[in-house]
């Protein structure tokens, strides 16, 4: 298995951008190669039939790096809120439209229903590590915050301009890059996949 694959280049399974540059910067300055998923261009996507953000996660870093023969991560994440029973939870990603103002839109149509303003809510990110159709590492992180009333900030993406992080006081879209990766479910998930890199990949390898 390790001389098929190359453990100096690392598939990000992910077509945004936005989450790339976040990863990117986690892993800065460890000798591998990080290649976005936009270069790997003639694998059709999978179709995200977990019913969990673990098992999607799984499904995408088993197919996409038995399909490119590079180590590949991928992650599944997204927002539970608990006035609205989990949702939108594994279809975050999918729910109500292509634009976020329009997701935002229909969050607080469906809280106003249910007469709630705001609601606790977390964000839930996992990832695995695959070599082949093997998972070599796993985890999942989450933060805890609250919807706000309306949307607020300009930085992030996604679902950040509705997620107040009470210990900041401010949504994550209010925070700065930095910030937001030192508390963000993405930021703890892709820093313990850096400790294992670092610790039994990276130190196999020299």
């Amino acid at each position: 298995m390790n001389l098929y694959y190359n453990r100096r280049v690392l598939v990000i399974a992910t077509t945004n951008r936005h989450k790339f540059i976040e990863i990117e910067q986690i892993l800065a300055g460890l000798p591998i190669t990080l290649v976005p998923l936009d270069k790997q261009t003639e694998i059709k996507a999978p179709e995200e039939t977990g019913l969990t953000f673990a098992d999607n996660a799984k499904l995408k870093a088993t197919y996409y790096s038995s399909n490119s023969r590079f180590l590949t991560v991928a992650d599944d994440s997204g927002l539970e809120i608990d006035a609205l029973d989990g949702e939108p939870g594994v279809l975050s990603a999918r729910f109500n439209g292509e634009s976020y103002p329009e997701k935002f839109e229909e969050i607080y149509r469906q809280l106003r229903e249910r007469n709630v303003t705001g609601s606790s809510a977390r964000f839930v990110c996992s990832i695995a590590l695959a070599e082949y159709k093997h998972v070599i590492f796993k985890t999942t992180r989450t933060i805890e915050g609250r919807i706000t009333l309306t949307p607020r900030g300009q930085n992030g993406f996604g679902y950040d301009p509705i997620f107040f992080y009470p210990p900041h006081t401010k949504t994550l879209a209010e925070l700065s890059p930095k910030s937001k990766a030192a508390v963000s479910h993405r930021g703890q998930a892709f820093r313990a996949l850096r400790c294992f890199l670092e610790n039994h990949l990276i130190s196999q390898a020299r």
